[in-house]
């Protein structure tokens, strides 16, 4: 009786375990010696010559995010309440470090400041952005293909009273031309192209708002 205990006791723990693995199952075909493809968007964002050209500098605090959302694995999610990752695809940078790079190439090539740089370049920052980002996935969303989403909260922080000038969440949500990967990975460079330049115009715009506000120019 002992021994039928333990294989039915055996029994239900493996049950239980695959259960619990189905839930991290992979998306995409290919056996598992498949090779990794490395996919690297490059959204390229032009700012607008009518954003305004400030005098103040600004640094960019490392972006935070979730383990499961700043990954080098490609996230999907094929229902709302399940997060996968494709098969055989990853990204050559995190998600954080490809929208900081997109962000200081935009601001930078903009000449709108006079200096912008990673936290600890050295710099004396008036302002300083953090990010913390929410979602970085493709979303089905009950549709037939994906959306590239990508969400982050963005505070711009006055450093010399380290008071929160402004916060703001930007959303982006591009539907793939297909179910491909690679077809989703485009679509996750317009989303970042989307946001990047969103956000650039608000730290421009912001700051410089700011700036009027607490050192106002008079006519003489």
């Amino acid at each position: 009786m002992r021994a039928r205990a333990g294989v039915a006791l055996r029994g239900t723990v493996l049950a239980m375990l695959a259960a619990s693995l189905a839930g991290c199952s992979l998306l995409g075909g290919g056996g598992e010696r498949e090779r990794s493809t490395i996919y690297a968007p490059d959204p390229r964002v032009e700012i607008d010559a009518s954003a305004p050209s400030t005098s103040w500098q600004l640094s960019l605090s490392p972006p935070s995010g979730a383990r499961s959302i700043d990954s080098f694995r490609i996230a999907v999610r094929p229902t709302p309440g399940e997060l996968q990752v494709y098969r055989g695809a990853s990204w050559a940078k995190t998600p954080t470090d490809m929208l900081q790079d997109a962000l200081l190439r935009a601001l930078e090539d903009s000449g709108k400041l006079p200096s912008v740089a990673r936290q600890g370049s050295g710099i004396a920052a008036d302002y300083k952005l953090i990010v913390d980002l929410r979602r970085f996935e493709a979303d089905y969303a009950g549709n037939a293909v994906p959306a590239a989403t990508v969400e982050f909260n963005a505070k711009l922080i006055h450093t010399v009273d380290q008071g929160i000038v402004a916060s703001r969440t930007f959303h982006a949500a591009q539907p793939a031309a297909g179910t491909d990967i690679a077809l989703v990975v485009d679509a996750f460079s317009r989303s970042l192209e989307d946001v990047t330049t969103e956000l650039a115009h608000w730290i421009l715009s912001t700051g410089d708002a700011h700036e009027r506000e607490t050192h106002p120019q008079t006519d003489g």
